[in-house]
């Protein structure tokens, strides 16, 4: 078999054949490459048979509605696709023999999208998003159709497929190789045993919420959109990951924490303290609650609506989550913004309530608005 990746950049498109013939398919093809693939084609002297897309692109446009206007070929997706123009649909445990020689198992693979499938091959598994290499993880989940639970579930057919098959995913951000199953379960944090209740509460504290371009591209997808132009999208940014619509370089800013019992004797002692809670609003009221005179602004929501807290650059800000990751990424959103004196309250709203609750002060929230908060 031939298997060769086609992009310049991070979307991967795959050119897979058999030496000796003329028969190629694509797996995964964007549409401003077409040209470069139809130049290739028309250079080699190849018959386009099939394009394959593994689920519904946020982050680009396919290139296979175009690629089948033109070369006829089959276009192939999950039956769950809502993409208008595919016209072979294929559901898990589907098996066929593609060039009629090379046999290919598609496992239905959703959580980053609801028509997520991964083609296993006899020596490799293309992944679409639902896995990517080493600490890239997968494709986030609070795309539509995304479920964090589902993808639980998919990653749990990856840890049980054999070790030695190599991944190939559709995307790369930062030129990591292709590499086993095995190597994954070591260096992938999806990869990780932990139950789904784990799981989903792990993303939860990651996610950012898509860019309002990356919804424009799956409308795009749906209808088939043949004009590179149908929907804005940034170059080469690393968006189908978890914390991929970040500013680049947010994710290399360091940035304090402080724990809880530090905090209640700020509060106390300082009424110039922001407290910045950047759960989603129903959180708020939920077991965990909240502190106070908080400032809300929700984390995917944080890049967009900084200007509704500049005025207090230079006043102390302690931002809080559940657990800490958000209330970490945000501390570094604020920090690449200009926010001097920023830090993260360990251990979240989780960590608090824990420390309220041993010292036997958990009565304390309801008093907060005495320090002007």
């Amino acid at each position: 078999m031939i298997c060769k990746q086609l992009n310049p950049y991070a979307c991967h498109t795959y050119l897979i054949s058999i030496e000796d013939s003329i028969e190629i398919a694509f797996i995964d093809p964007v549409l401003e490459h077409v040209n470069d693939y139809m130049n290739l084609i028309k250079e080699k002297g190849y018959r386009l048979t099939h394009v394959i897309d593994t689920h519904t692109h946020a982050d680009h446009i396919s290139g296979s509605a175009s690629l089948k206007d033109i070369t006829d070929c089959e276009y192939i997706m999950h039956k769950n696709s809502p993409v208008q123009c595919a016209n072979l649909r294929i559901d898990d445990g589907f098996e066929w023999k593609l060039f009629d020689t090379i046999p290919i198992t598609v496992i239905y693979t959703p959580g980053h999208t609801n028509d997520s499938v991964s083609l296993l091959f006899p020596d490799r598994i293309f992944t679409g998003d639902a896995l990517f290499l080493d600490d890239g993880g997968a494709g986030r989940d609070d795309l539509p159709g995304g479920d964090s639970g589902a993808h639980w579930e998919s990653l749990a057919k990856f840890r049980a497929l054999p070790e030695n098959l190599i991944v190939y995913p559709a995307h790369d951000y930062r030129n990591r190789k292709p590499s086993s199953i095995k190597q994954q379960k070591e260096t992938n944090p999806h990869l990780k045993e932990r139950s789904k209740e784990d799981f989903i509460s792990y993303l939860e504290d990651l996610k950012l919420g898509p860019a309002d371009w990356m919804k424009d591209v799956l409308n795009a997808n749906y209808s088939c959109a043949r004009d590179p132009k149908a929907a804005w999208i940034p170059v080469d940014t690393p968006a189908c990951e978890v914390k991929g619509t970040l500013d680049l370089g947010v994710n290399e800013i360091q940035v304090m924490s402080i724990q809880p019992e530090v905090l209640k004797q700020k509060i106390r002692s300082n009424t110039s303290l922001i407290l910045l809670d950047v759960r989603e609003a129903h959180e708020l009221n939920g077991n965990l609650g909240h502190i106070e005179g908080i400032i809300h602004i929700p984390i995917g929501s944080l890049a967009h609506r900084i200007t509704e807290i500049e005025n207090h650059k230079d006043r102390e800000i302690i931002t809080v989550c559940r657990s800490g990751a958000r209330a970490f990424t945000a501390a570094q959103i604020l920090t690449k913004a200009g926010f001097t004196k920023v830090s993260v309250l360990a251990g979240g709203m989780i960590g608090w309530n824990k420390h309220m609750n041993i010292t036997g002060d958990s009565a304390f929230n309801r008093f907060f608005s005495k320090f002007g908060l």
